[in-house]
């Protein structure tokens, strides 16, 4: 067996081993939907608050791997993650969707972050797909339009971040304690392009074509910086920038994703021009590569200090991109950036007790002692990295 149809094998068992462990571990048989937190020891947090974005990441996550397996369990848990999103999230109200809610289902933080709603249209598109239930393919529009409604800025292009309920502003429009509380960021605009992607794969509405190539060409200008290969990651309303770290994770992230939204997009300008982004940004990524192939969290560049982790999505990510970067180039080299990932994943990354995928480990290669499932650690990256190997190697 060649080392490319081995990967595919792996990755095929390794889809169905992550898919099993949610289906296994996070079911909320006493609140309904999904539990809100399993912690490093697989200890389940049954009063946890229950984020948005995990629930959407769970609904897109089984949606699109069913396309794949056609598992009637994977449809299942789609269903109940969207039956709980559309029920328990989303503000038929105000129209927007809460960013969480408390363990007894009723809203804890009220607040649109636009991010979850991203997420939100993500998951409910993909489960359209599989379901043709029209309430999905409703609710996904109707964020969209609230997104251009509220969220766009006419003025100077580009997306604002975060709106109360009522959808007035507010003045933390942070998406985590991490990042810079700034109007406009790079993480934001990535995921509404990938969302807005997803939506005109179901609903081929001109206008919605038009604004993704709108996008498509302002995340171009602002936030790739193509003198270095990296991400610009945050900026004011007027785009003046406010430097931060280089983050690897979403540099290899944004390679192949936004190539893959330019082709949606059908602009054949911006497809020429993303396939060159997505091979220089493979190319620059390589710099936050350890020697054991797992790809280092993030630099910071006033001192060239490392963030010296290794976080399970970072690495998830990198498979896809370097191996997008070997179909664009035919260079050997990267399907060794992926074996050798691939390699440190199975090695340091998988729990091979309790499955899933641990949080990171250290420089010193211990683990990160943090959630195994939470508001942020969902089964998208991962189980997306193995559905993109899946279909992208080819027997």
């Amino acid at each position: 067996m060649s080392k490319l149809k081995q990967l595919k094998s792996e990755l095929t068992a390794e889809l169905d081993a992550i898919l099993k462990y949610w289906s296994k571990n996070t079911i909320d048989n006493q609140n309904g939907g999904f539990i809100g937190q399993i912690d490093f020891n697989d200890h389940l947090i049954a009063t946890a608050e229950k984020g948005s974005v995990l629930n959407a990441r769970i609904l897109w996550s089984f949606s699109a791997s069913y396309q794949v397996t056609k598992n009637e369990e994977h449809k299942k848990m789609a269903t109940r993650a969207f039956d709980f999103l559309s029920k328990y999230f989303y503000d038929a109200e105000f129209g927007g969707l809460f960013w969480s809610i408390n363990a007894d289902k009723t809203p804890k933080d009220t607040k649109n972050q636009i991010y979850a709603l991203a997420f939100a249209i993500y998951g409910l598109t993909e489960y359209y797909a599989i379901s043709k239930e029209e309430k999905a393919l409703e609710m996904a529009i109707n964020l969209y339009l609230q997104i251009q409604q509220h969220s766009y800025d006419p003025v100077n292009g580009g997306y604002l971040e975060a709106f109360t309920r009522e959808w007035k502003p507010m003045a933390d429009l942070r998406l985590s304690d991490k990042d810079a509380n700034e109007k406009k960021t790079m993480n934001t605009h990535l995921h509404i392009a990938e969302a807005y992607a997803n939506l005109f794969k179901v609903w081929k509405d001109k206008k919605l074509q038009n604004v993704i190539v709108e996008l498509l060409a302002t995340i171009e200008e602002r936030f790739i910086n193509t003198e270095t290969g990296h991400l610009r990651l945050f900026f004011n309303e007027e785009w003046i920038e406010k430097p931060d770290v280089i983050s690897y994770g979403h540099d290899i992230e944004a390679a192949w994703l936004l190539l893959q939204c330019a082709e949606i997009s059908e602009d054949e300008t911006l497809i020429a021009n993303y396939k060159k982004h997505a091979i220089q940004i493979a190319e620059v990524t390589q710099e936050g590569l350890d020697t054991d192939g797992g790809l280092w969290y993030e630099l910071n560049p006033k001192n060239n200090e490392l963030i010296a982790e290794k976080h399970w999505w970072v690495q998830a990510e990198a498979l896809i991109g370097f191996y997008n970067a070997y179909q664009l180039t035919a260079d050997e080299k990267y399907v060794d950036l992926v074996l050798k990932n691939w390699n440190f994943i199975k090695r340091y990354i998988l729990d091979q007790q309790n499955g899933e995928w641990f949080w990171g480990i250290n420089r010193d290669y211990s683990l990160i002692e943090k959630d195994k499932a939470g508001f942020w650690k969902c089964p998208y990256h991962n189980s997306r990295a193995c559905l993109e190997l899946i279909l992208r190697i080819k027997d």
